[in-house]
């Protein structure tokens, strides 16, 4: 049987570390082995797709290539016995948009072992608002809950909160019942950030010491931070006794500078937070909290949204650090 015809944004590589990317027609006949082939309504743009879209070989290493690491949609075709034809699945994380074809083209081929069933009562667009942003820091959320960092115990932060995981962390820990304070380096962001529930505000700079004091006041109970570096350092050293912080971000530097103070004289503990490869049992239990406990009440002020043929555009605006909010991409004709 021939292949469907579809289209996909796809990255060349036209000379030596030289990349080009368009949107092409493709053929299902191309795509990679999988149980389920699925025809994909809706994606996401994450800052890890921008980089691969513009030849990041930390990230994908083969091109032609198309990025992507969300997506949405039905399954047209499956030799599964765990999902059948026209069944709405969700894909985020695994190898899908790094070197398996992602979720930026219409169609995709993936493993059953990557699938996710759609949460009852969401719609295919309104995963896509949550995706891989809002996966992490759920997963972030889940650890906070293990952790007993619970919202009647203290206030929590989130850096980095105009991104796309840091406005999802902000809105859903609002549901959750947290006091949330947001930290951000856009200070025009403000009355954004408390439309989504941020209780304060404050300039990254307040959490960013440069005294290389090893402990500092206590000010957080728990922390989501998408930065790293000293402002990784200023929260550790910030952290109430037992406090937690979940590392996700790197946008400041994967440096670490601290001393060990505040983890054996406060006991505070730090988190790594790895969305790609989490496995499937907490994968489906972070994924139904999002459907019910976390799901935020009004996600459209969260959402910008494009079509492929615009997408180039938002991945220029990520890369500058000129994003706010999450972006999501409709591939639907």
């Amino acid at each position: 049987m021939q292949g469907k015809i579809f289209k996909a944004l796809v990255v060349e590589e036209f000379s030596e570390n030289q990349f080009k990317s368009g949107i092409k027609e493709r053929s299902t006949d191309e795509l990679p082995e999988g149980e389920l082939l699925i025809r994909v309504h809706y994606s996401a743009l994450n800052y890890k797709d921008a980089l691969s879209a513009r030849g990041h070989k930390g990230i994908t290493r083969k091109y032609p290539h198309t990025p992507g690491v969300d997506a949405a949609g039905v399954v047209e075709e499956s030799r599964s016995h765990e999902f059948s034809a026209r069944e709405k699945v969700l894909v985020t994380g695994y190898d899908l948009g790094m070197n398996t074809s992602g979720g930026f083209g219409q169609y995709i081929r993936v493993p059953e072992g990557w699938v996710v069933k759609m949460p009852d009562g969401m719609t295919l667009r309104e995963s896509m608002i949550y995706g891989t942003a809002g996966f992490t820091a759920g997963i972030a959320m889940y650890e906070f809950e293990r952790n007993e960092i619970t919202p009647d115990k203290g206030k929590v932060l989130v850096t980095g909160a105009t991104g796309g995981v840091g406005c999802l962390a902000v809105a859903m820990l609002t549901k959750a019942g947290y006091y949330v304070v947001a930290s951000t380096g856009k200070p025009d962001k403000e009355d954004f950030l408390k439309k989504i529930g941020a209780k304060e505000v404050i300039c990254r700079e307040d959490v960013n010491d440069k005294s290389e004091k090893p402990l500092l006041l206590k000010r957080w109970l728990g922390a989501i931070d998408n930065v790293g570096g000293n402002t990784l350092s200023t929260v550790i050293r910030s952290l109430e006794h037992r406090g937690v912080v979940a590392s996700i971000g790197l946008v400041q530097s994967d440096k670490l500078a601290m001393t060990v103070y505040p983890f054996i004289l406060r006991g505070v503990r730090l988190i790594g937070i790895d969305s790609a490869e989490t496995p499937m049992e907490y994968r489906l239990k972070i994924w139904d909290n999002i459907g019910n406990k976390w799901r935020i009440d009004e996600p459209g002020q969260l959402v910008k949204e494009c079509k492929l043929e615009t997408l180039e555009n938002e991945i220029e605006l990520i890369l500058k650090g000129g994003q706010t909010g999450k972006v999501i991409v409709n591939l639907i004709d």
